[in-house]
Order: structure tokens, then sequence, then C-alpha cells
């Protein structure tokens, strides 16, 4: 994958005439993970569905330079998997095909116990959901994951296995998580964002 940019120019939102912010510019860079941070309502949610296509922004815009042709994956707050499925089956059908159903049962077993991997996710705890939705956005094949808040729900043994996890999978793709926890951005060697401020 060659190096990108992602260009954020101009960005203005607003709800029921109230302005969530205005004239938002940065300037992300594949290669790297960048940590959004800011008080709860502040706009981190409403940024990364711009961003998915989700919302439209009242001004402004966004591209990829060059132009990147493989899609952005996601984790959202809720975990949005297909609770009938597996967690094997919820992440097979992300893969695309780019990985045999032997690679991916091993990764799911990294961050699952091994029991878990073929139950349908409804008989899951919230952990195990958590963890089944960032195995997908991580295998999915994308230039770029958003990830809202992963990390809720997960006690600290778990958050840590699963940040290592992260670092290790993300490759050369653009990182954007948003949290609350400062602590989250030393242990992701991620670079701190905070737009909404000033």
């Amino acid at each position: 994958m060659l190096p990108f940019q992602l260009n954020i120019q101009n960005l203005s939102k607003s709800y029921n005439g109230l302005c969530i912010w205005k004239g938002l510019n940065l300037t992300l860079s594949s290669d790297h993970i960048y940590c959004l941070m800011g008080p709860s309502g502040v706009g981190k949610t409403t940024l990364l569905r711009i961003l998915l296509g989700l919302e439209q922004p009242d001004s402004g815009s966004f591209s990829f330079s060059p132009s990147q042709s493989d899609q952005m994956t996601a984790v959202f707050q809720e975990d949005r998997l297909s609770e009938t499925f597996s967690p094997f089956d919820n992440v097979m059908a992300a893969t695309r095909k780019t990985l045999s159903r032997n690679q991916v049962m091993a990764e799911l077993c990294r961050l699952l116990p091994p029991e878990s991997v073929t139950r349908p996710v409804c008989t899951l705890s919230g952990g195990m959901k958590r963890r089944t939705a960032i195995l997908r956005s991580l295998l999915a094949p994308s230039c770029s994951i958003l990830m809202d808040e992963p990390f809720t729900g997960l006690d600290e043994d778990t958050k840590y296995q699963v940040i290592q996890y992260i670092k290790e999978k993300a490759g050369r793709r653009l990182l954007l998580i948003s949290t609350h926890q400062e602590e989250d951005v030393d242990l992701l060697e991620g670079t701190l964002l905070r737009p909404f401020e000033g």
C-alpha cells in the first residue's frame, strides 16, 4: 500500500441550529494511529460517521491523496454484529475471501476463548462481542480503520491484549480511534488529536 493522506477541509456540522464544530481541518497520514479526544457530545462520533458516509457535513469536504479504492472499516459504539452468526461467520463475511478459514480461526483464537468462536454471538458476553467487532474491522481489507470508543466493556488486561493486537495488525493503514482515556494514547503509541478545542 502506497503512503496516503486523508485531508479534511473546512468541515462544519450543526444539529437543530446548534453548531457542533465549524471549519474543521485535519491532515491524517497512513501508517499512523490517531487518538481523537474530547468531552462527550463534542462531535467525535459525528466526525467518524461523516468519514464513513453515514452523515453529511453542512459544508466542507474530505478526500484521500492519492485516491484510495479500498474501503474504510469501522468499530461503532454498538457492536453491529449478526447476532445469530458466530464470531467466525461474522469475520469471514467481512474478509471477502482474503483470508482462509484456517487463518480466520487462528486470529479469532488469539483474542477469544476457542469454545466461543463458533457459538452464536447472542450467547456471548459484551466483552467477547466487542473483541469480535474489533477483529472484524482489522481482518477486513481496507486502507483505513475508524474505531469509536472500541475498548468500552473490556477489563484492563483484555484491553492491553487488544491494543497489542491492534498495533500488530494495523499494518500501513490509517487508524482513527476515539477515546476518553489518555492512557490509551500511550498504550497505542498514537498521536493525540484534540481538534474540537479552542
